[in-house]
């Protein structure tokens, strides 16, 4: 090989090194649930997920246009999973994600609040570019995590995305976040410009809990 061809590939190693270092550095930070990822999701099992979206969304054209995803569907059959496929996918495209139950995000704001770190973690939640919201609405909210809620939204409009995984129906969500005119406020920022899923069916725990306890029956 000439000089040119051997500097060509120590550049190429070189630059192979700095982004696996990042990927891993961005899925450290992200703290995604499950090690989830895109290409083990079941497709298989009737759930109404539709494929075609799911693989668009990897492709992290709506990242760059700070769209959503709302993610929605009743107990175990995949939403949290999902999710954070989708994140995986965005940290193996280079953008930062983080993953948060709405209990826990609620619980954490309110404790920087008290301790005087609340514009360092509203800071650090705005530049996120993928922002997961797990739980979301499973429990009606306070003011205080209407208000925090609605401010880290603010923050985030038309710069970043969000991706909301709960069990309540869209329609719901005024009667769950309490206040009309902030739940307007909330809607507006999450719903208008999000992709939804909608998925169905039986547990997923349960149906694989089935299948290994068939195959060790089997045995």
């Amino acid at each position: 090989l000439s000089f040119e061809d051997r500097f060509a590939m120590l550049v190429d190693r070189q630059w192979t090194f700095k982004e696996d270092r990042r990927m891993t550095r961005l899925l450290r930070t992200a703290k995604l649930r499950d090690s989830a990822c895109i290409e083990n999701i079941d497709f298989k099992t009737p759930r109404t997920l539709d494929k075609s979206l799911v693989v668009r969304l990897t492709c992290s054209d709506w990242i760059k246009k700070a769209q959503n995803v709302i993610i929605l569907g009743p107990t175990g059959v995949g939403k949290t999973y999902l999710a954070c496929a989708i994140a995986n996918s965005a940290c193996r495209n280079s953008y930062s994600a983080m993953f948060k139950r709405a209990p826990r995000l609620y619980q954490e704001i309110a404790i920087a609040r008290a301790d005087g770190s609340y514009p360092k973690l509203m800071n650090k939640l705005s530049k996120i570019k993928v922002l997961i919201i797990d739980d979301f609405c499973i429990a009606p909210m306070s003011d205080p995590e209407r208000r925090d809620l609605l401010e880290v939204l603010e923050d985030r409009q038309s710069i970043s995305s969000t991706i909301i995984a709960t069990q309540v129906p869209i329609e719901n969500w005024i009667e769950h976040i309490g206040d009309p005119t902030l739940a307007d406020a909330i809607l507006d920022r999450l719903v208008h410009n999000a992709h939804k899923i909608k998925l169905k069916g039986e547990s997923m725990r349960k149906i694989h809990s089935s299948l290994t306890k068939s195959d060790n029956s089997g045995k």
